[in-house]
């Protein structure tokens, strides 16, 4: 690291000679793989740009030009190249910096990027704010990849970027997208030419002389751009969509070059009008085993940095992860009834819908980074009588939300939407914990919540949602591993609306809902030991909430405490102090959950305790509780 030790800023990068910059590449690379192998994080993601890192950091005067990166896990290059290095081994720790892009974090980081396929969109508004403050020497980049290009807020962006006077420039990261044909010879040749000066200047003064004599008038500059990508696409025997909003087109090149990366950079960077630069790159270049297997690879936990021996410890002792009961079930209730498919946004092994793919791959469909399609295509599926299964990690599931009002909800359609993620997700922080579903759903019709507290309930949950019924049903689960090791149970009817009692109790009723449940019981155990007796009820549905069962709460508890892993702003805890109001119960409420502000990253214990939901704070609530109600 004899390199990058002398990089504490872009700047220092600057002052280095071309010909250093494929070591450093080296150095940086070598980083990654040496603190990730022993802190995980995103893998394969961003070692595949380490070449597009350095060459943008060294051609652009970064943090005065802006790079906007989309899918934020490619940018572990760019935060120790930006004065970050010595803090790397502190990524996604508790207290450390975080695993996604943050302005809050350093002046680097242009916008925040947890989800993906926002870049060109911020970055359009980024480059027209510019123009309009007359700051015309700040250049800002969209780097765009990963999956990124199949959301659709990726081509609003594009649309709205060829029509609104710009000079942002675009990078694609392409990395086995399939979006162009492999690098040909016509094509860099091409690439060559039309990046140089040299060309531009020659095309630039002939289109000024021919405006001069009349031939070309200012309302035509989009018929010349369309003549000249069809020309392009004439000698090079490719097209492309991104020549067809108008957008001058340079690619695709070796995204593993980094000086021919920053050749082409400067040569193009300085064009007025937006533009896009496409570039070939391997997702886990440099570490083989990354390389034959992206999807492992692409957040691998720890693994030995030197066989790429990864370590994964599993066994049929313990308890399997919620989105592994949810992908058994699921293929289970297919086989029993053929109108079940399943439906994922780009998540296949991550929701564990790659089961039901290999069994029925003809009743499994991946349609890449699309919520609101996912949706809306379960939508019609189910209008034509399919049951779907549309399973969508609960912080995405945000970007649908029209969906599922609009093409769901208001029509009544019986479909499943599974929620993955729900709650505290742990090490990627804010912009990935699912904490806000169950406050952003209970106010839309047609919809049934629940929440399952063990395996056997989600599988039950399940079941009940395939049997025949009307509106959308929504299943919501946490992220990480179950309570029980014997789960196969024959499945059972979970009664829509009816939660049920699990522990007798005096003066306090604490109300739960999911798997926090379990931890709840914990701490009922701990406050029964310093003499408080509390009641416990798992709610299981937040929508119809069981009436019966909470009039019986109100009727014979004082104090009330519910417990959700959610924000308290508008989830179980607000409908419980709503039914207890309007129905002229006066109990004492205190409500457990995420506080009304965004959560830090680190350990899922650790922001238990943090939230006061962990055993010992929950127990701390009901004591205090009943102390301030005695």
């Amino acid at each position: 690291m004899n390199l990058l030790k002398q990089i504490n800023s872009p700047a220092d990068l600057r002052l280095l000679k071309p010909e250093e910059l494929a070591a450093v590449c080296k150095e940086l690379r070598q980083y990654i793989i040496e603190v990730l192998a022993e802190n995980p994080g995103h893998f394969a993601s961003s070692l595949g740009v380490v070449e597009l890192t350095v060459a943008l950091h060294y051609a652009f005067n970064t943090p005065h030009d802006r790079i906007v990166w989309d899918v934020g896990h490619q940018a572990y290059g760019h935060k120790i190249l930006t004065g970050r290095r010595d803090l790397f081994p502190t990524l996604r720790k508790f207290g450390g910096i975080g695993g996604f892009p943050n302005p809050a974090e350093s002046e680097y980081d242009a916008f925040i990027a947890g989800h993906a396929s926002n870049s060109i969109s911020a970055a359009l508004g980024m480059a027209v704010a510019m123009k309009l403050k007359n700051e015309t020497d700040r250049k800002i980049v969209a780097v765009i990849g990963d999956g990124a290009m199949t959301g659709g807020l990726a081509f609003e962006g594009l649309n709205n970027a060829s029509s609104t006077p710009n000079n942002l420039l675009i990078i694609l990261n392409d990395n086995n997208m399939s979006i162009d044909k492999p690098v040909g010879g016509m094509s860099e040749y091409l690439v060559n030419i039309t990046a140089s000066r040299t060309y531009n200047a020659i095309r630039y003064k002939l289109y000024n002389s021919l405006k001069e004599k009349g031939f070309f008038r200012e309302g035509k500059k989009e018929a010349i751009l369309r003549f000249n990508n069809s020309l392009k696409a004439l000698l090079t025997h490719q097209h492309n969509i991104f020549e067809g909003f108008n957008i001058r087109y340079f690619g695709p090149v070796d995204g593993h070059d980094v000086n021919g990366l920053v050749r082409i950079i400067n040569n193009i960077k300085n064009m007025s009008g937006p533009k896009l630069l496409h570039i070939r790159t391997v997702k886990g270049k440099g570490f083989e085993p990354a390389e034959r297997e992206a999807t492992v690879w692409h957040a691998p936990g720890k693994f030995n940095k030197e066989t790429g021996e990864r370590t994964v410890r599993e066994s049929k002792d313990e308890p399997q992860l919620y989105q592994d009961i949810f992908g058994y079930t699921l293929v289970e209730l297919a086989k029993e009834n053929a109108r079940i498919v399943g439906i994922t946004p780009a998540m296949p092994t991550g929701c564990s819908m790659i089961y039901l793919m290999k069994e029925m791959p003809e009743r499994a469909f991946d349609v890449g980074i699309a919520e609101g399609h996912a949706v809306t295509y379960a939508a019609g599926l189910a209008k034509e009588g399919i049951l779907p299964f549309c399973n969508i990690y609960s912080a995405f599931m945000q970007r649908a939300y029209d969906q599922v009002i609009h093409d769901a909800a208001l029509q009544k359609l019986n479909m499943v939407l599974c929620l993955d993620r729900a709650g505290l997700v742990g090490e990627d922080g804010a912009t990935h914990h699912g904490v806000f579903d169950l406050s952003y759903l209970r106010c839309i019709p047609n919809l049934t919540i629940a929440s399952p507290l063990n395996e056997i309930a989600l599988r039950n949950l399940m079941f009940t949602a395939s049997r025949p019924r009307m509106g959308v049903f929504v299943i919501r689960y946490p992220r990480g591993k179950g309570e029980l090791r014997n789960w196969e149970k024959p499945f059972e009817i979970l009664p829509v609306g009816k939660g049920r009692k699990l522990k007798d109790g005096t003066g306090t009723a604490v109300l739960t809902i999911g798997t926090i449940g379990n931890i709840a019981a914990e701490a009922i155990e701990k406050a029964k030991e310093s003499g408080v007796d509390a009641a416990h009820y798992d709610m299981i549905y937040l929508k119809p909430l069981d009436t019966e069962l909470l009039h019986e709460v109100g009727k014979n508890f004082r104090r009330i405490v519910t417990v959700e892993n959610g924000t308290i702003q508008g989830g179980l805890g607000t409908a419980v102090m709503e039914f207890m109001t309007e129905n002229g119960y006066t109990p004492t409420i205190k409500r457990i959950g995420t506080p009304d502000r965004f959560i830090e990253h680190g350990t899922i214990p650790e922001l238990y305790r943090l939230c006061g939901m962990d055993a010992d704070g929950i127990a701390e609530t009901i004591l205090s509780s009943s102390l301030r109600t005695t």
